[in-house]
């Protein structure tokens, strides 16, 4: 994926101050709940910016949303935080509810990058700038900014580390998918399958169960939807009852995330695997806590970290530049098409965590204390 740095002309950022048939008041203190917005008190003076968040089911959702909203606050903006408990209606309803108090920006993470084309055509007619958090959000013109880690490179990461692992030896694999509604889902088996397709193409690396996508365009056929941790262990524990029923081992489980990862280590524990010798790789991302508590038992290999508070930290940089008419850093304008425009993106660079760097990185980086990993 290449990378090449762009500025965007402050002229092309231009915000209306004053809206037509909008209210004249914002939305009070921040709201966390799910469908309700704060209270009504005069705009901080930075403004107010609407954040859209897509669950609170996943840990890594209510830490990105408490960062960039204490953030933005701490630079005199406004906050008004939704999370929509991954249900899509909900979260177009709430960033309705966002659109119609004015906002200078709009940050979301989508939970369907394709279902937000009408109500975010409805903010652009109100000359407020969308910008798409971690998720692309697709089929609609009306996203001018988009700003991700490097979700191809997560993918290859994972795989690049099965490679590592697995030598020359002969192996089989069962391969995982995120969810089919989430774009970065695509980025991530693409990474990952066109480093371990090729194995699988050679014969090293076999297939038991057959869900082995073709080619990376048919990675939903094996997507969790939802990224549910408990489909994804009746997923695994289907697969180990159908096709391991003979005393066959599975070595490597490709699981894009560590939602997944977390239910798959349950098929696996439930299926008679322990740590230690002979049990299988499994991948992850996140570095949530239990998957990182996981790690450190020997239940899981390795996860992808994104350091999710240098997201918050880029996108709080680039809402302030957008509102003060600066130019927005991006460095990526040609990976990203949604179908109807290349996005300007900023991209930022993930980290493998395994067992041994976790002190290195999670800890000596203030993400987690070792009280909170028990070490």
């Amino acid at each position: 994926m290449r990378r090449i740095s762009a500025a965007i002309g402050a002229s092309a950022l231009a915000l209306a101050l004053a809206l037509g048939g909008c209210s004249s008041e914002r939305a009070g203190t921040t709201t966390t709940g799910e469908t309700t917005a704060g209270g009504t008190t005069a705009a901080a003076e930075g403004g107010l910016i609407g954040i859209a968040m897509p669950t609170r089911s996943l840990e890594r959702w209510n830490k990105d949303g408490a960062h960039l909203e204490s953030l933005l606050q701490g630079m005199g903006y406004e906050t008004t935080l939704q999370y929509a408990d991954n249900k899509v209606d909900q979260q177009i309803t709430q960033i309705q509810n966002m659109i119609n108090q004015d906002p200078e920006v709009l940050v979301i993470a989508s939970i369907d990058g394709t279902a937000l084309a009408p109500v975010l055509a409805t903010a652009k007619s109100r000359d407020i700038t969308v910008i798409a958090y971690d998720r692309l959000i697709n089929e609609t013109p009306d996203v001018d900014y988009y700003a991700t880690f490097d979700n191809y490179l997560v993918g290859k990461l994972q795989g690049e580390y099965i490679t590592e692992q697995i030598g020359s030896d002969q192996v089989t694999l069962e391969p995982f998918a995120g969810s089919p509604d989430d774009n970065n889902a695509k980025f991530f088996f693409s990474g990952a399958w066109d480093v371990l397709n090729p194995l699988i193409q050679s014969g090293q690396i076999t297939v038991p169960s057959g869900k082995a996508p073709a080619t990376d365009e048919e990675w939903q056929s094996i997507g969790i939807l939802g990224w549910g941790s408990k489909d994804a262990q009746d997923e695994m524990q289907n697969r180990l009852n159908t096709f391991y029923a003979g005393g066959e081992k599975v070595d490597v489980v490709l699981s894009p995330n560590d939602s997944l990862a977390l239910g798959i280590a349950q098929a696996l524990e439930g299926a008679g695997y322990t740590p230690g010798e002979g049990y299988p790789i499994l991948t992850g991302q996140d570095a949530d806590k239990a998957n990182v508590q996981n790690i450190i038992a020997g239940k899981q290999s390795m996860t992808v970290w994104k350091d999710t508070r240098e997201l918050g930290d880029q996108v709080a940089t680039m809402v302030d530049q957008v509102v003060k008419g600066e130019e927005v850093d991006v460095n990526d304008t040609e990976t990203y098409d949604n179908g109807e425009k290349v996005v300007p993106t900023y991209l930022l660079e993930p980290v493998v965590v395994t067992q041994d760097n976790i002190e290195d990185t999670l800890v000596e980086s203030g993400f987690y204390t070792k009280a909170d990993l028990g070490i």
